[in-house]
């Protein structure tokens, strides 16, 4: 009992005698010291490797990118072999047009939507005051007679 009564550790004792009583052997350092050396030797190379691995994971990308590019581009050649498809793009991009054959261009078709937004919609069935056939037939006689060039053409009597 005398021996374990002279060994005992004082409860408020200071943590600097705790680190005191720890032994460290010969074989721990070294273990230590070959870990610190080890990280202090790898950590350059390990970020090298990750940078290198994020620059082909960005490489990779750009050139699935350029992939599908290509093929895009590729698709478009064809599409410009078709002789049909590049009358339709010379008409409408280039407003070309065969000997003979009468264009129409309307300027301004589509005309301003912000009056058509400030009006609130109704719930209501409305008729419309104006009847569509008298409105259909009208247009058709102005056309039929009215030349090109917006003189009305004379009517010639008949025999």
């Amino acid at each position: 009992m005398a021996r374990t009564a002279g060994k005992k550790i004082k409860k408020g004792a200071a943590p600097a005698s705790v680190f005191r009583s720890l032994q460290a052997s010969g074989f721990a350092v070294v273990v230590l010291v070959l870990l610190v050396a080890g990280v202090v030797v790898l950590s350059p190379t390990l970020s090298i490797l990750a940078e290198q691995q994020q620059e082909i994971a960005t490489l990779e990308v750009a050139l699935e990118q350029s992939q599908q590019e290509v093929v895009t581009l590729e698709e478009q050649r064809e599409r410009w072999k078709d002789p049909a498809f590049v009358e339709t793009q010379a008409r409408e991009r280039l407003l070309f047009v065969y000997p003979g054959d009468i264009t129409y261009l309307v300027i301004d078709d589509v005309g301003d939507d912000s009056d058509v937004a400030d009006l609130a919609i109704s719930t209501e069935i409305l008729s419309t005051t104006t009847d569509w056939r008298e409105a259909l037939l009208g247009s058709y006689l102005v056309a039929a007679t009215t030349s090109m060039n917006g003189v009305a053409t004379p009517e010639v009597p008949t025999p």
